[in-house]
């Protein structure tokens, strides 16, 4: 790791604040000042102004999507959601599942592979729990059909079981295990209805917080990544 970025992601620092740092002579490596901001550190002893930094471990962070941002890096027409961090946050951290760009709410990001192989893993069963505007009246129906499994076109298997709790007519809370493409905007279009805004609230025990708004995030505490 280059050692500027050592510096911020140890001290939470932005880059402009950690070179001023090391053109004044007050970082340390083994002992001897460094001024280079493309020193590699693997392992060494860096000290700022004489007190001892400890290596940046694994980030795990919650961040409420607004809509008009995407979950991947590759897209001309829309911002990507790590352009809501600040920059010494966003090096190395992906998305560990994603929403459409006119989705909103929880959305995982961290720079632990494993953790984030986890959380999408069918294993795992994580249930998400989605808060849905529908364009019609829901059917009598629908709960049933979706505690059976629907058939989703081109897919060769029913969806798991979902559970329904419908709040309005046209509002419901919708609890899946899995994460198929598109999987909510599916199922309500197999039983003839139309999903027109969407908001995930919960993933497995981590919730959304009330007073994030949109665009604005937090780190997840001990027990939600241990949760995972």
């Amino acid at each position: 790791m280059r050692l500027d970025r050592f510096l911020c992601e140890s001290t939470g620092l932005t880059r402009s604040v950690a070179k001023k740092a090391l053109h004044r002579g007050d970082v340390t490596v083994d002992g001897l000042v460094v001024k280079k901001s493309d020193q590699q550190i693997n392992g060494q002893e860096v000290r700022l102004e004489g007190r001892l930094l400890v290596a940046p471990g694994p980030r795990y962070l919650l961040l409420h999507k607004p809509a008009g941002y995407i979950s991947s890096t590759q897209d001309e027409d829309h911002p990507c959601v790590l352009q809501l961090l600040p920059p010494e946050l966003r090096r190395g951290l992906q998305c560990a599942g994603r929403l459409d760009v006119d989705t909103t709410g929880l959305l995982l990001l961290t720079d632990d592979g494993q953790w984030s192989h986890r959380l999408r893993s069918p294993k795992k069963a994580c249930n998400k729990v989605y808060q849905v505007d529908l364009s019609d009246p829901l059917a009598s129906d629908v709960t049933q059909r979706f505690a059976e499994g629907v058939e989703l076109h081109g897919e060769d298997k029913a969806t798991l079981p979902a559970t329904l709790e419908v709040l309005t007519p046209t509002r419901v809370l919708l609890t899946i295990q899995e994460g198929k493409y598109h999987q909510v905007k599916r199922m309500f279009a197999a039983v003839g209805n139309h999903v027109m805004g969407l908001h995930r609230l919960q993933i497995g025990d981590i919730v959304l917080d009330d007073s994030l708004a949109p665009g604005e995030w937090r780190h997840l505490t001990a027990e939600e990544i241990a949760s995972i």
